[in-house]
């Protein structure tokens, strides 16, 4: 079984800072893409590809968090991180890790966390 656990979410006033992590654990050959995506409130479809990081550590955003937040990842730990600064109410979500994952036993599969929320607001 493979797990991903979610943590650093809550509440912040609009320029604010917070940390998000993901560590994944189980049976874990390799990790290759690892990626934050959120879901704005009232938004039940659609989630939204926040960042991606690939094994070497090449990242990409969207446009709306550039230069806002980093993702970053200890390949060591089988964690990705998403700091956030000058945070914007419009970055009110639940946010969910998602990695691409090697079994130990083979095949390569895609998992989840449970997310976590993110509050901005005065």
């Amino acid at each position: 079984q493979v797990q991903l656990v979610e943590s650093g979410g809550g509440l912040v006033q609009p320029g604010g800072s917070l940390r998000l992590s993901c560590a994944a654990s189980g049976s874990i050959r390799s990790i290759s893409t690892m990626a934050w995506y959120r879901q704005a409130p009232g938004n039940q479809r659609d989630s939204e590809l926040v960042a991606t990081i690939t094994i070497s550590g090449n990242t990409d955003y969207i446009d709306s968090v550039k230069g806002r937040f980093t993702i970053s990842r200890d390949n060591a730990k089988n964690t990705v991180y998403l700091q956030m600064d000058s945070l914007k109410p419009e970055d009110t979500a639940v946010y969910y890790c998602k990695a691409n994952i090697q079994r130990l036993l083979g095949g390569w599969y895609d998992y989840w966390g449970q997310g976590t929320r993110v509050t901005v607001s005065s």
